[in-house]
């Protein structure tokens, strides 16, 4: 997702003409070309100022800004949104204070962010849960997850793995689908609860494999984690940086990532779509929003800071670290993201019949 900015130019000079005509002409096309002259050099030093505010006239942003976190602090979705916070504020010149709002998968967050003054001041470090998940399996919302935030940027990729328990026999997703065809509802696949990322995952791979597996909840991801590792479970889709360690112990086999590409992270590993699964894409995501109706002036200016952010290399290091793919988006981009991962998950969650009321 990440893009270089294309930016295209047209110039036209003046056209020759014969030294015979007029001195009227002659001064009219001097004239012109010097008002073009001058034109220019305006445009192109308004291109170098800071955005202006909307309303104040003055240049944004003009006092500090605060980074809204749907998760409790220490986490690791807290760390990488600290890591954005420090950066983002260098760039742009003013300190981000980040405030962790947990609570209702994250709904407590939004609907404080959704509330917000539409002046850029409030971010959100959103993610697949907030932005994908959620709207798809619960009813009632206090804020519209489209309407009410303003998308800026992505900002992080993380691969999910599709890991089994060696007791299960196979290799490759190949033949983890065979096995589950020659066995309907034998093999299990654990998740972090009804309607998380991994169960969805697990419903996802059903509908593109054309198998039955059956599903097996747990209270969060850590709670799964050591039946898959003691084989009361068959498979699990799990976060790479949770799915590796165990993998190369060989207390689990990976077989494949579920991203389009493969991951930097563990890039011996093929994508499902490599692996013969197609249109099978799923992978953990984060992005920065902000309320709904903010200025596209500051929207802009935000952008363009978040885009360079995914290019910085120390940066990009210390997101590796921790297992994630830096990128970056334009808003656009981002929305129509936003409203396909939403349609999908919506599907998955109806064939599955998960709804959270």
């Amino acid at each position: 997702m990440n893009k270089a900015w294309d930016i295209r130019e047209a110039c036209v000079g003046p056209s020759r003409r014969p030294f015979a005509r007029s001195r009227v002409r002659t001064k009219a096309s001097r004239g012109l070309a010097l008002a073009a002259g001058v034109l220019s050099l305006v445009l192109g030093m308004a291109a170098m100022l800071p955005v202006v505010g909307h309303a104040q006239g003055t240049v944004w942003p003009q006092k500090p800004l605060r980074l809204v976190v749907p998760f409790a602090a220490g986490g690791s979705s807290d760390v990488m949104a600290r890591t954005v916070a420090r950066s983002l504020a260098d760039d742009l010149g003013q300190p981000i204070v980040v405030e962790n709002r947990p609570g209702a998968g994250g709904s407590i967050a939004l609907e404080f962010v959704a509330r917000q003054a539409a002046d850029g001041y409030t971010l959100l470090f959103g993610t697949i849960g907030t932005h994908g998940i959620n709207p798809a399996v619960m009813r009632k919302l206090p804020y519209d997850p489209l309407r009410d935030f303003a998308p800026v940027s992505m900002l992080h990729t993380l691969s999910n793995v599709l890991i089994v328990h060696p007791s299960v026999g196979v290799a490759s997703v190949g033949e983890l689908i065979a096995l589950a065809r020659t066995r309907p509802g034998a093999l299990t696949f654990a998740s972090a609860g009804n309607g998380s990322s991994s169960h969805l995952s697990g419903e996802l791979f059903k509908a593109a494999a054309g198998i039955d597996i059956t599903h097996v909840p747990y209270k969060g991801g850590g709670a799964a984690m050591p039946d898959l590792l003691s084989g009361q479970v068959s498979m699990m889709f799990e976060t790479i940086p949770t799915a590796m360690p165990p993998t190369r112990a060989g207390k689990v086999r990976a077989l494949a990532v579920t991203t389009a590409g493969r991951s930097s992270i563990a890039p011996e590993l093929p994508t499902m779509g490599e692996a013969g699964v197609r249109d099978f894409v799923v992978s953990s995501w984060t992005a920065l929003f902000t309320t709904g109706g903010v200025p596209r002036a500051v929207i802009d200016r935000l952008n363009a800071a978040a885009v360079r952010l995914a290019q910085e290399p120390q940066y990009r290091a210390r997101m590796r670290e921790m297992g994630s793919d830096c990128v970056s988006s334009t808003p656009e981009e981002l929305d129509q993201f936003v409203h396909a991962e939403i349609a999908r998950y919506t599907r998955a969650a109806e064939r599955a019949g998960v709804r959270n009321d």
